[in-house]
């Protein structure tokens, strides 16, 4: 690797600084103050004229729920029918009592890949959900464990990792450099705290959001490389981590039922195989904001099944995801991904779209449907 940074590594201070500590603070606090509250109660987006609303593919994160449920009645003032259900990675909440959800990481065997599946349901059937609870810690300290591969591929380093990264990114050797020493501050930080550190601050995204927060003492073009340069480790780490720690969807598809739960397969468009795996579930999300190609192609493949399903088998309902981060909204607006932080619970404009429209009146489908009958299923 050529060295051509202007970086100077003798002006790196090796010693976690204030500064160091203050920044790392911010990044995986999780406190919000009055002010921030107010705004994350008060959206900017008001739809009076929608009166259904469904959202079961959303994230609150670290907001606080009777927040996000101001901020819902804020913005359909009209609804008269709704189904919202939370549904936070590998851990299960509720929004209004009624239901529970939850997003979970599982391993499909048969095309070798980690999905993730939207699973509802009833809260009163969870005391009971002992073994599914058990599965879900074991499946969020796994997920959290990639985060310590990723520092340790740039402290360590692994080298083999690190030129490739650098060879397909041009980052040079200062820049590598540079990465390492601020990712050995974070690792230091991370392992001091971790007893004490908020579940979701212990995600591969910390390293992107600490870089992103050195913008104001360094050339932006610099931090853009070093973006570029840790999404291509990142990708490398990926790739290595084995999934066989992850439970098999079909063994979280078997215990989810043995509760009652409702199923459903998240943006399927990432890993289209599992449209061939004949799962048990109740439907597929066609659309979400990051899952728009093929909304057209999963509703006619939705109706086809039902189609050629036999008379006794219930039919697969069409889902849409916003798919809402709660936590990108209170992030300074330098430092958010504007299309994440746009995104608003219970907003899918496509079902009112009307050539997809015409797609979902053939398929016997629509926002009010899916929502009553979903709903029977869970209280069934």
């Amino acid at each position: 690797m050529r060295s051509t940074s202007p970086l100077n590594p003798a002006a790196w201070d090796p010693a976690i600084t204030e500064r160091d500590a203050a920044l790392f603070d911010s990044l995986t606090s999780t406190a919000l103050d009055d002010e921030t509250l107010a705004d994350l109660a008060s959206p900017q987006l008001v739809l009076p004229a929608q009166r259904s609303v469904m959202a079961v593919h959303w994230h609150p994160e670290f907001v606080p729920m009777s927040v996000v449920r101001e901020r819902v009645t804020s913005m359909y003032p009209g609804m008269t029918e709704s189904l919202i259900i939370p549904t936070q990675h590998n851990w299960i909440m509720e929004y209004d009592g009624e239901f529970s959800g939850v997003e979970v990481d599982c391993y499909s065997h048969g095309f070798n890949q980690k999905v993730q599946l939207l699973l509802h349901f009833k809260t009163t059937r969870l005391a009971q959900a002992h073994t599914m609870r058990a599965m879900l810690s074991h499946t969020r300290t796994y997920r959290a464990s990639q985060l310590f591969d990723f520092m340790h591929t740039i402290t360590a380093p692994l080298e083999d990792r690190i030129e490739e990264a650098a060879r397909t990114t041009g980052a040079d050797l200062e820049l590598v450099e540079f990465v390492r020493h601020h990712v050995t501050k974070i690792q230091h930080m991370v392992e001091a705290r971790q007893d004490e550190l908020p579940e979701d601050a212990l995600k591969n995204k910390l390293l992107r959001n600490y870089f992103n927060a050195l913008r104001s003492g360094f050339d932006g073009e610099l931090i853009d490389r070093i973006q570029t340069y840790l999404s291509a480790v990142k990708a490398i780490v990926k790739r290595n981590f084995t999934l066989r720690y992850f439970y098999r969807t079909s063994e979280i598809i078997e215990e989810a039922r043995s509760l009652g739960a409702g199923i459903i397969i998240p943006h399927p468009e990432q890993f289209w195989p599992i449209l061939l795996a004949d799962y048990d579930v109740d439907g597929y999300e066609v659309w979400n904001p990051q899952s728009q190609r093929y909304t057209d192609f999963l509703i006619s493949a939705v109706g086809r099944a039902n189609a050629c399903a036999g008379p006794s088998s219930r039919r697969k309902l069409v889902f849409m995801g916003d798919d809402t981060h709660m936590g990108e909204k209170v992030k300074a607006v330098a430092e958010q991904n504007p299309e994440k932080a746009a995104r608003e619970i219970g907003y899918q404009p496509a079902w009112d779209d009307l050539e997809i429209s015409k797609r979902l009146i053939l398929s016997g489908m629509s926002r009010e449907i899916v929502i009553r009958e979903y709903r029977e299923r869970l209280l069934g």
